[in-house]
């Protein structure tokens, strides 16, 4: 039953099984006034009605001696039955020893022969029809409208009563993830992503048929699971993935999981669960394993996530965040030539040191920080390309990272305009770097917000082609000015022929689309002169140089000039 279905005031229908016509009458009668009311003279005729579909019962009273099916034998039917289990019964009765029997069958309550007493009679039902409504709104509140598991709030506070009534017990907490669920969603639509998460939760629902235990959806695609201490943790992955194979398309999902071995009382039931969904999280995209367990690792890893996130603010204010640049070199002419950099961040914090990016970029992808992040890198990367142009000359332009949350923002194009004119420069002056998985996830949002960017007259580079997912159709939509072809390509360039043949086959499409390439990750002279062969437009690389300080490209720039200078 659904809360939508459960209105206050509104008049309820009553099912009197009876064989006796009088006893009929006299309980219409009293019920009259206040119900609906529905008559059947037995069991059978009490089922036939249930299941034709047409009314919404919501209390049945039941005589027990009845011909063709009596009342016991309705109750057990009942008690079977998915489609009427929860409808109220009262048993109508002289025999006194029946009433313990038909509770135990799954009455409500008790109503004796003769009806001599009908206010008490509609009070009754009242009562009961009043207090199972009120169940079943309670249990909507609690469950997940989708799988019927616990929401995330409920899930937390049963937990915890769960652990508290069974103290000789150990508790180890699971969290289960479906890897890129929001994508699965779009492409395949969300009957099919309902689907997967119904089957899912029978998946929880099993492996918790013969264990004690509770399950949640807590999120979009996150579970919690508490059971009880010793479960193998690969037999419960594989129990829930039978459950996911069922459906259609199931099969295309990954299914992760995180586990924290015997729950404790020292931190409240919320922070094993976090923990869990960590050890879950660290084996995003990792297809070499499925299953984490929370270990003093990982624990050390949240606790430097969390200085990290605490520190952001005063890292930019403080300016601890350093911009590098690597400098890209058009290599079709006669000698490579400056033409441009990309600006990458590097932490230098004044107690923990350097930071690695690959330790603070996704961590502040995940949680948005990477918003004030990239904001930091435009500015500075503005302010120093200006610097060049004054004391230079050089015609440079610099690449700058635009993130997929920096692509939701209704402000991005304003606020990069902004930085651009507050600095003198020109639009094209920042090439802005959208990563090609970017493009994958919310296409149509992504389009829109880079056409944006275009109709400012911002340039476009695809960042990392080769990595994402995007197909050849999706390309050919993508406004973009350059495509960068992803490093993993340059390092099998000199060993493989099929290596050098996927890069010959990207050059060739991007003559097709008129955008240069730009390849990155080139590290020696070999790969430097196939990259030319193959017709590549512009490089970057350890070849050429690593990234540097705004100090150290200066010098690559005034080599640059002096080249150009002595012709």
């Amino acid at each position: 039953m659904n809360t939508d279905t459960i209105i206050r005031g509104s008049r309820k229908t009553v099912l009197i099984v009876e064989d006796e016509l009088v006893n009929q009458q006299l309980l219409g009668f009293i019920l009259k006034g206040s119900y609906n009311v529905l008559y059947a003279r037995n069991g059978q005729e009490a089922l036939d009605i249930l299941h034709s579909g047409q009314y919404r019962i919501s209390m049945i009273l039941l005589d027990i001696i009845m011909p063709v099916m009596d009342g016991i034998t309705f109750l057990k039917r009942a008690a079977e039955d998915e489609q009427i289990h929860s409808i109220p019964i009262i048993v109508l009765t002289s025999d006194n020893e029946m009433e313990l029997e038909t509770f135990r069958l799954g009455a409500m309550d008790f109503i004796k022969k003769p009806y001599d007493m009908p206010d008490i009679i509609l009070a009754r039902v009242r009562r009961i029809i009043e207090f199972v409504e009120d169940r079943e709104i309670i249990k909507d509140v609690e469950h997940d409208p989708i799988t019927r598991l616990y929401n995330r709030n409920f899930f937390f506070e049963y937990s915890r009563r769960l652990m508290d009534s069974e103290k000789d017990r150990t508790f180890d907490m699971l969290a289960i993830d479906i890897d890129r669920f929001r994508i699965a969603n779009e492409v395949y639509g969300r009957a099919f992503g309902d689907q997967a998460l119904r089957a899912l939760g029978d998946g929880i629902r099993r492996i918790l048929h013969d264990r004690v235990g509770i399950g949640c959806r807590a999120d979009a695609d996150l579970f919690y699971v508490l059971i009880e201490h010793g479960p193998d943790l690969r037999e419960c992955l594989d129990v829930v993935r039978s459950c996911m194979r069922d459906g259609d398309h199931q099969s295309l999902l990954r299914i992760r999981m995180g586990a924290y071995r015997e729950v404790g009382t020292e931190h409240p039931i919320s922070w094993y669960a976090e923990a869990a969904g960590s050890a879950c999280d660290s084996i995003r995209g990792n297809y070499q394993t499925d299953i984490m367990v929370y270990d003093e690792e990982l624990y050390r890893r949240e606790l430097m996530h969390e200085r990290l996130i605490a520190d952001v603010d005063t890292a930019i204010e403080e300016r601890q965040f350093i911009v590098y640049f690597q400098p890209k070199y058009a290599i079709q002419g006669d000698r490579p030539v400056l033409v441009s950099a990309e600006a990458l961040i590097r932490w230098i914090h004044p107690e923990l040191g350097f930071i690695s990016p690959g330790d603070f970029i996704p961590l502040f992808e995940e949680n948005g920080l990477i918003l004030k992040v990239d904001h930091y890198v435009w500015q500075e990367s503005a302010r120093q390309l200006r610097s060049w142009k004054d004391r230079y000359g050089l015609d440079l332009h610099v690449s700058v990272n635009v993130s997929r949350k920096d692509l939701f923002s209704r402000e991005l194009s304003d606020e990069l305009q902004d930085i651009v004119r507050e600095n003198g420069l020109n639009m094209g002056d920042l090439m802005l770097e959208v990563t090609e998985s970017a493009y994958a996830q919310d296409t149509e949002q992504m389009l829109r917000a880079v056409k944006t960017l275009r109709d400012a007259e911002f340039r476009i580079e695809m960042d990392d082609f080769g990595s994402g997912y995007s197909s050849l159709n999706m390309l050919c939509l993508m406004p973009i000015d350059a495509l960068k072809i992803d490093m993993k390509f340059v390092r099998n360039i000199a060993t493989s022929k099929t290596g050098y043949r996927i890069v010959e086959l990207v050059v060739e499409m991007a003559r097709a689309l008129n955008v240069p390439t730009i390849v990155e990750g080139v590290e020696d002279g070999e790969q430097y002169e196939l990259i030319k062969r193959v017709g590549c437009d512009i490089v970057q690389g350890y070849y050429f140089s690593k990234p540097v300080t705004a100090k150290d490209f200066e010098k690559l720039i005034e080599k640059e000039v002096d080249q150009r200078k002595n012709g």
